[in-house]
């Protein structure tokens, strides 16, 4: 696949819907990214942004469409082929608050592909795992929390170390699903310049960010995609797309939009009631 200018697409979703027992989840979903043009996914909850995710990491096939990503395509190719390829990280979708392992065994297990490590992962491991769990940890920021147990992290450490486990795999596309969760205004202003300093990495992953808040975009972020009951509401530059009519469409309350040195805020225009339903 062809993404705009010519430019190889990371990833393309043509007309892509999901169903599942009766619900739809996606409609009609055209999306697509070029190599290290950063997106993200803005909507209020069930707007279908995490579903996108599980789709693009190759675990949800869709009902309708066409999808291709990293230059694997749904009912043509071996999904596998792109599995190892791609960087997922979710609260939703792992077990890690429950952990009681050492972060730096977490980091590598994931680098050899495993979910939890068993014993001692350097042991046994490959030649130079332990400078690829170094960098993984160093790329966001807690390279000095290798041997502590990630039971005694707080949220905003536990992120980081989901984020160092993805990136352990030297992923091609890494797929960030709300990593903000949870976090006090400190930790998501240190993690914000962490995701900033690795958008701005020239040989790092293209990365698809999934937040319900604008406070919550690094200003590397090149794009915008905004969902609403599974549509899409409006896709471009952030610059040009978030506007107080899209953001508004999109959240169903009239919005009122900030930007400040590539930093982006948004409150309730005064006398706000809601929108109604989706158009």
């Amino acid at each position: 696949m062809v993404g705009p200018g010519g430019a190889a697409a990371v990833f393309t979703l043509a007309d892509v819907s999901v169903r599942i027992g009766g619900a739809t989840l996606l409609d009609g979903v055209s999306l697509d990214v070029v190599h290290g043009r950063h997106l993200a996914l803005l909507g209020p909850n069930g707007s279908g942004k995490t579903t996108i995710l599980r789709v693009l990491a190759t675990r949800l096939y869709p009902s309708a469409g066409g999808v291709e990503v990293l230059g694997v395509r749904f009912g043509r190719d071996d999904l596998r082929a792109a599995r190892t390829r791609i960087g997922l990280v979710s609260v939703a979708l792992d077990e890690l608050d429950r952990a009681r392992a050492r972060v730096d065994h977490l980091v590598a297990a994931a680098a050899t592909g495993s979910t939890w490590p068993t014993g001692d992962p350097f042991a046994a491991g490959p030649d130079g795992l332990a400078g690829r769990v170094t960098r993984a940890l160093e790329r966001v920021g807690i390279g000095h929390l290798g041997e502590r147990r990630v039971d005694t992290l707080s949220q905003g450490e536990r992120q980081r170390v989901r984020i160092a486990r993805a990136l352990s795999l030297e992923p091609e596309l890494l797929l960030l699903d709300e990593p903000f969760g949870g976090m006090d205004l400190a930790g998501r202003e240190l993690l914000v310049a962490d995701l900033d300093r690795l958008l701005a990495e020239p040989d790092g992953p293209t990365v698809v960010l999934v937040t319900h808040h604008l406070e919550e975009l690094p200003a590397r972020i090149a794009d915008v995609a905004l969902v609403r009951a599974g549509r899409l509401v409006a896709h471009g530059p952030v610059a040009t797309t978030l506007t107080d009519g899209n953001v508004s469409d999109a959240f169903g309350l009239p919005i009122r939009v900030r930007e400040d040195a590539g930093r982006w805020s948004a409150v309730a225009a005064p006398g706000a009631d809601t929108l109604g339903p989706p158009r």
